[in-house]
């Protein structure tokens, strides 16, 4: 066992100097992994406009880094809250903290060893599927212990997610370069270049440019996020009075907010003649979240874990209401109360300003060290050809489109998955089957496979370890 000597840390008695220790760690892992992500990933952006000779290397790969943390600081935190949805976040705070601790490790330390081994050997992975697979199996491994362990409903919603999206991204592909070769037959968009100053037009140039653009900045917005709900488990798993809820939001406006709910549930509730119960339950509910208030405080984790349990079961009530077709609730009305419903989400689904920092500057660094492995099978192994122009844009194209439309509805993709298949896309398009490298492809296949089973069994041995000398 860890040290046991007890320090006054933020409140958290439970915290020892082995369990600081162990926390420091955990903060740097989530830093590593996130600067693996960027060196790991980089190669999806920039590939493409590095071999089309769009821009050189030393150009492109600092401008990828800046475009990747400007999607980290802007790009919101649906989907780190998906990351933090798919652990049982609600039984963890109840448990002694070194639980957390060993549930945060196992996670961190899978994920940076399949994402380190696949780079080495220069084979796009996705950092995604690696995560994903290392939550499952530390959920797996607490679940044995303490029941409750993976959300599967949120692992089915992200499955699907990273299952279709390589599939839209090599049909789109397919048929943005038909589009480019039957529609526009533009014969410069299908130059091979081979010089060193072989670059492309300026109008080709700029769409190459524009698409590497978008794609590091929604790698950013999606993969960055990642990093983000990595870091606020590990900060809710060791400090939940202190990170469980939004202290930053003032209790004044929490009582304003519930005050507003609660006349617009009241007005809902005398206009409706059906289901007027399950309306006077969310004023119940209203009244009790009120009254914990008063108890909710960074140094008081039995009062702050209770006050973010009666905020989301509110705030699922409201959902509930809100798609209930037998109740009767004017646009108006409708729209006010999803408001309400959002800003007492922000009570329990947030990320510090200085967290998403951190985040993004360990993405933008990784994204200018360690590219070039993956980016030249990217750009010279998954074909049998030199990418063209017309492949490089269609294949970025996809990939910013797909990447940018999960950000916006929260859903983890994966970029690697999303690019390379746009790429093999792309290439059956201009050549049928026999323009794909059937080893690469084998490779990469295999790679893919093979990423849940051994991110979840490994995580799934590590937890187990941890669980047993933390």
């Amino acid at each position: 066992m860890l040290l046991n000597t007890t320090l006054p840390f933020s409140g958290e008695s439970e915290l020892t100097i082995g369990l600081v220790i162990v926390f420091a760690l955990s903060l740097f892992a989530v830093v590593v992994f996130e600067f693996v992500n960027g060196f790991h990933d980089t190669a999806n952006a920039v590939a493409t406009v590095i071999y089309t000779k769009a821009l050189k290397p030393v150009i492109a790969i600092p401008w990828s880094g800046l475009w990747n943390f400007l999607g980290v600081f802007t790009g919101g935190i649906a989907v780190a809250m998906g990351i933090l949805k798919l652990v049982p976040m609600d039984t963890l705070m109840t448990l002694p903290i070194a639980v957390g601790a060993s549930l945060v490790l196992a996670v961190l330390i899978a994920s940076i060893i399949w994402n380190l081994g696949t780079w080495y050997l220069g084979i796009p992975c996705s950092s995604s599927h690696t995560l994903i697979g290392s939550l499952i199996g530390a959920g797996l491994g607490f679940s044995w212990y303490y029941g409750g362990g993976v959300n599967w409903g949120k692992a089915k919603e992200i499955g699907l997610s990273l299952i279709l999206s390589p599939i839209v991204g090599f049909g789109l592909a397919i048929l943005i370069m038909w589009f480019f070769k039957y529609v526009l037959r533009y014969k410069a968009l299908f130059h091979i270049p081979e010089e060193e100053n072989d670059k492309p037009p300026l109008v080709i140039r700029g769409i190459l440019i524009t698409t590497c653009t978008l794609v590091s900045f929604f790698h950013g917005s999606n993969d960055g996020q990642k990093g983000v709900g990595l870091f606020m488990l590990i900060l809710i798993a060791f400090l939940p009075a202190k990170f469980a809820i939004n202290h930053d939001i003032p209790n004044d406006r929490i009582i304003y907010t519930l005050n507003h709910t609660e006349k617009l549930v009241q007005g809902i509730a005398a206009a409706s003649i059906e289901n007027r119960n399950e309306l006077v339950s969310i004023s119940q509910q209203i009244e009790a979240v009120k009254k914990q208030l008063a108890y909710k405080n960074e140094k008081d984790k039995k009062g702050t874990y209770a006050f973010r349990k009666q905020v989301e079961t509110l705030v699922k009530s409201i959902k509930m209401i809100n798609d209930d077709k037998k109740i009767i609730i004017d646009d108006t009305n409708r729209s006010q109360l999803m408001h309400q419903a959002a800003e007492l989400n922000k009570l329990t689904e947030f990320a510090p300003v200085w967290v998403i920092i951190i985040i993004s500057v360990s993405l933008g660094l990784g994204t200018m060290i360690g590219w070039k492995r993956i980016a030249v099978t990217i750009g010279e192994k998954i074909g049998n050809e030199h990418l063209n122009y017309a492949q490089g844009a269609s294949s970025e194209i996809v990939a910013a489109s797909t990447i940018g439309i999960s950000t916006f509805l929260g859903l983890p993709v994966s970029t690697t998955h999303v690019l390379s298949s746009g790429i093999a896309g792309s290439m059956v398009a201009s050549g049928g089957k026999n323009n794909l490298n059937a080893g690469t492809l084998k490779n990469i296949g295999m790679a893919w496979i093979l990423t849940l089973p051994v991110s979840i069994i490994l995580s799934l041995l590590l937890f187990t370890l941890f669980h047993l000398f933390i």
